[in-house]
């Protein structure tokens, strides 16, 4: 008598964890919310990062919101353990990052893997600190062109941009095509996982 101990499990289901990077104050509420869940209702496990455990304290423009139990602090973050970055926005948060060496050494390090890295409206100015815009075309909240100019990159008023792997919106409305183009990006991401990105 055989026991058929059948796993059947060739499940082609997403999997991976998503880490969205924020500051521990200044994010505002949907861009950190709507990407979360997009990705979260995609099967990939989104976890917070910051410079500091605790909660990251969210905004509705500039009202205190809700608040988000932050996952794990940035510094003790591996890059491998993740399929994509998320950058949201909101004006203090990426100019808190900004000033945060972790932060922006890991902004950098995963640019520099290839995987994909997102980020919305106020957030590319966390890219132009990490030295990665040079070259790109970058959206993003317009008070940010200057900077990104300034830093090499051309900056577009577009929905979203997809450059290599950067992904750019200019501000909530743009959430939709955000996401879309996240999360078509972490799809062909794991399909190429094999290439090893410059």
């Amino acid at each position: 008598m055989a026991t058929a101990t059948e796993t059947t499990e060739t499940t082609h289901q997403p999997s991976g964890k998503v880490a969205f990077l924020t500051a521990n104050e200044g994010i505002e509420r949907v861009e950190l919310v709507d990407p979360w869940q997009a990705v979260s209702d995609a099967g990939y496990e989104p976890v917070l990062l910051a410079p500091e455990g605790g909660e990251a304290q969210l905004f509705n423009h500039l009202d205190k919101a809700d608040s988000h139990p932050v996952d794990l602090v940035v510094a003790d973050a591996a890059i491998d353990d993740y399929v994509a970055l998320v950058l949201p926005g909101g004006v203090a948060n990426p100019d808190a990052l900004r000033a945060d060496d972790s932060a922006v050494a890991f902004v950098r390090d995963f640019v520099a893997s290839g995987k994909p890295v997102a980020a919305i409206c106020h957030a590319p100015w966390a890219l132009v600190e990490a030295g990665v815009v040079d070259g790109r075309r970058i959206a993003s909240w317009p008070s940010l062109q200057t900077d990104i100019r300034n830093a090499g990159g051309e900056w577009v008023d577009e929905r979203v941009v997809t450059d290599g792997n950067l992904i750019t919106s200019r501000n909530p409305d743009d959430i939709p095509a955000f996401n879309n183009a996240l999360l078509e990006a972490i799809s062909h991401g794991a399909a190429a996982s094999g290439e090893s990105a410059l």
